[in-house]
Formats: C-alpha cells, structure tokens, sequence
C-alpha cells in the first residue's frame, strides 16, 4: 500500500503562498482529508502563525512577496523545532528543489501541482517521526538501541533493526554511516551511496529504505550497467502492448514496481546520456511516460543510487549530465574500504563464516590463528565481497586447523616499473611463462580503453565460437547472464548470424 491511500492522521498545518487561488486551493484540499489548516500569504505572516503556535507539517511555496520560503526552513532549523517541510518550487526550478532538501526540508512539490501527489507527500510528511532539526547531531544507533526504539518514537521497526545488523562493524568509520542513514532516512531527499566495489553499497541502500518510512514498500534495487541500451526505456518506465517487438502484453518497468517505496540505481555512472536525460526528468517532475503510451502518470518513490565512480570526474569528461549529478547527490553517503576499518575484521569474519555454515547446514567454521594472522595481512582489495568469497572458498575446500589459506590468497601486486631516468636496482631474471596465460605485453597501450575492448572482444567471440554461437551457453562459460551478454556485444558491435538470432532468446 502505498502513501496516497493511507487514510492521513488529522494534523496541524500552516500552508504559505502569495497566490490566493492557490492558498484556498491547498486549503480545501487539505480540510477534506480532516486537517486543521492555517494560511499565510507572506514570510511575515508565516512567522507570525509558527510564533503563535506549533504545526506538523509546514507547506511554503519557495518565492514569496517578502524573501524566499527557504528563510521560514532554516528559522525551523534555528528554533530547534520539528515542523515537517515541504517546499513548492516553480517548474524546472532542479537548484530550489536541491537547495530546499539539503536545508532540511521532507519533500518538494513542483509548479502545477497535482493534487493527487500532493496529498500522498502531505501524508508520507505526517507517517514519517518527528525528526531532529536540521544539522542537529544524531546519535549512531547501535543494534541493542535500533531494537528498542519502536518506530513511532523515531527510531527504525524491526526491518530497520535487521538492516542495520546487516552492516556489520563497531568501527569509528561504519558508526559515521550508520549515523548518517538514520539521519537521512527521515526525509525524502536523493542519496547518493559511493564506494569501491564490494563495500555493501546495496546493504546501506536498503538499510536506508528500511529505516525510513517507506519501509513497508518494495525495495527495487537496479544494476544499471546489467541492462542492455535499448531496452533501458522500457525496463525502467514499462511498455505498453504493441509498442515494440515482442511486447504482448502491458509491462510495469521499475519505477512502477517500486511505488511506494525506494528504487536503488546501482551503479548509475554506467547508465547512457540519453537514458540519463530521460531520467532526470522522471525524478524532477516524478512523472514517466511507458512506451507506447501518449499520458504521462505519477510516481511515487525514493531514488537512492551509487557508483564506484567519481562522478564529479565523469562530469568534467562529459560522461555524465551535470544536472542529473545534482539532483542525485542531494545527500551523499560514502562507505569505506575494508582497509580503513580493519578493525572490524573479526566481526566480519564471525557473521560471515555464521551466514556460510547456515547456508551449507553445517556448523560454524573456526579459524586457526595462522588464517586470522594471514586475513589481516591480506590487502583485500575486493573489500567484503572478496573477503566473503575467500572464507567461503576455505570452507569449501576444507582448509582449517592449523593450516593457512594456501593458494587461495591473491598474490602480491607486483611494484610497477618506475619512470624513465629512474635510478632502480636491476631486474630480476624473468619467470617462465604461464602456458595458460595471455601473451605477454611487450608496450603500454596508447589507448588502454580501446586496447581493452579489444581484448574483450576477443574473449567473447572465442567463447560464441566454441558455444556455436549460443548467447546463453556463451555467458555462462564466462559467468556472465544472457542480459549483460547481449549488452556487451551491442557496445563491441559483435552480431550474430540470423539462423541463431532467436536460438537462445527463449522464443
């Protein structure tokens, strides 16, 4: 169920525009769902109202005759008080709608406003506990607090609770995360989740969805470099019947199977400048348009999205719309590697090793002191993903007792070759080749993306050719699905003859 058919609690609320029309419009609508409602038609009657009186919700349109409503957000914020704000800003005004959710407001509603959405923000504003003001400190909650603290007084119900459990790590690293997912998770402003792979990018997404109040509703979580170009429109917006080859039937995409809830974009840096523009209209006007169809239809959900990129870097290289980087990175999460909290380590190492025996049904592995002392030296680049596969590799091949880890830790990177008129000792004799390895790199590449594709190409090609070009038998042979498949033959202009076209498409 989602916010705009739950029944609203009656409330307090102060509704602020110059427009008369309009102010009586927010009113009636407002007294319909049983609310008491004040108005103001200026900043100087607004103050008036909140000196007099406490609210629940604070509406104000961001241009009044007398300064900006975001002055009326940051007075909240300076009275320590804990209005809900929702701020009504001007059509294509992105930097007000941006500006107003980093200054702490709940929600923004853009110039015209529906109706319909506006009683579904004006609800999921009364649904959500009274947060603290904004840049008010909040305390990280531990796991013992999160189950103690029942979600009406503001802290998160028991999806919240198994959420952050799932964020394994007492370190002063992962305690400034968990802080800042219960402090954003009040509000319906974008986030951005950044880290290296294999750091839980998708475990902070949906411990944010989990502690908020949407987190009853679905959690969809996207690999958004998974997805072939030309399919993008219709998996993330839906398609109507006949409105593309093989579409039988009317399809939801993502956004309508995440309404009501939070839509996780991973890896958001791989998604095309076209679809990237389509995108970012969607999230601005929360309204998409299916294939096929010539209405467009409101939505509502939280958009949360990460990347291991730096996307203020893609930016200056024209990879990725500025506007589109804005409107994401409202708030922004950034969740360490494992090597800068090594202390938790042994946390890590126990809760993984409980969630392998319980999956295997056998009991919880130890680790010898030999293993402990080789985990801590190991560099784990992959982060948690690597170090989870490591213990679950150990497991599976019986390493235990006293033993080590053997060949199943990565060897040492070698040093890279310093710069030309470098003083360096002589190198050493060189190792016998690898039969099994590639053919060995006599000059760096002077186009390394390029050179890349190429060798990339190469492989699949070798692997369609020893499949008799069957996709599906091909991607598995290299660990990949037939989706990310057929995108990497699309980007590498790899087609396959006509006689198999359909022969692994499940037709």
């Amino acid at each position: 169920m989602n916010a705009d058919t739950l029944p609203a609690p009656a409330a307090r609320v102060l509704v602020v525009d110059d427009e008369p029309d309009l102010r009586t419009l927010y009113e009636l609508t407002l007294l319909r769902e049983g609310h008491q409602v004040q108005a103001a038609g200026s900043l100087a009657e607004a103050r008036e109202q909140l000196a007099a009186r406490e609210f629940d919700v604070l509406i104000t349109d961001m241009r009044l005759p007398d300064g900006l409503g975001l002055e009326l957000l940051r007075a909240l914020a300076a009275g320590q008080r804990r209005e809900r704000c929702i701020m009504i800003t001007a059509y294509g005004s992105a930097e007000n709608a941006v500006e107003a959710l980093k200054s702490g407001a709940f929600d923004y509603l853009t110039k015209p406003v529906d109706l319909k959405q506006f009683r579904a923000v004006v609800n999921s504003a009364l649904q959500t506990p009274p947060s603290a003001p904004p840049g008010a400190p909040v305390p990280a909650p531990s796991v013992e607090q999160a189950g103690a603290a029942p979600a009406a007084a503001g802290g998160p119900g028991p999806n919240g609770t198994d959420a952050l459990r799932r964020l394994v790590g007492d370190s002063a690293a992962m305690r400034a995360v968990k802080q800042r997912i219960a402090k954003v998770a009040r509000s319906m402003a974008p986030v951005l989740v950044h880290g290296e792979s294999g750091t839980g990018k998708e475990l902070v997404a949906a411990a944010i969805h989990a502690c908020s109040h949407r987190g009853t509703g679905p959690f969809v979580p996207v690999n958004c470099g998974a997805i072939p170009e030309n399919l993008l429109e219709a998996e993330f917006f839906g398609a109507r019947k006949g409105s593309y080859t093989g579409a039988a039937q009317d399809r939801e995409g993502f956004f309508q199977a995440a309404r009501g809830g939070t839509l996780f974009l991973d890896e958001i840096g791989d998604l095309p400048l076209a679809m990237q523009a389509k995108l970012l209209r969607a999230i601005q006007e929360r309204r998409i348009r299916p294939l096929g169809e010539t209405h467009e239809e409101p939505v509502d959900v939280r958009i949360v999205s990460a990347t291991h990129k730096d996307l203020a870097a893609e930016v200056q290289a024209g990879r990725f719309r500025q506007d589109l980087f804005y409107r994401l990175n409202v708030i922004e999460i950034v969740v360490p590697p494992l090597r800068e909290r090594r202390e938790d380590l042994p946390a890590l190492c126990q809760a993984l090793l409980e969630r392998i025996a319980a999956d295997t049904g056998a009991r919880v592995p130890e680790l010898s002191a030999r293993q402990w002392q080789e985990i801590a030296e190991a560099p784990l680049d992959g982060n948690v993903r690597e170090l989870e596969n490591l213990l679950h590799r150990a497991v599976a091949l019986g390493e235990g007792g006293e033993s080590g880890f053997g060949d199943l830790l990565p060897a040492p990177a070698k040093p890279v070759p310093p710069a030309a008129g470098t003083q360096h000792a002589p190198a050493a004799p060189a190792a016998p080749a690898d039969p099994e390895a590639g053919p060995a790199l006599q000059t760096l590449p002077a186009d390394l993306e390029a050179w890349l594709d190429g060798q990339e190409r190469q492989v699949l090609i070798r692997a369609l050719d020893e499949t008799g070009f069957n996709r599906t038998a091909a991607a598995a042979r290299l660990g990949l699905n037939l989706r990310q498949m057929r995108y990497r033959m699309a980007r590498l202009g790899i087609t396959a003859p006509s006689s198999d076209e359909q022969a692994d498409d499940g037709h």
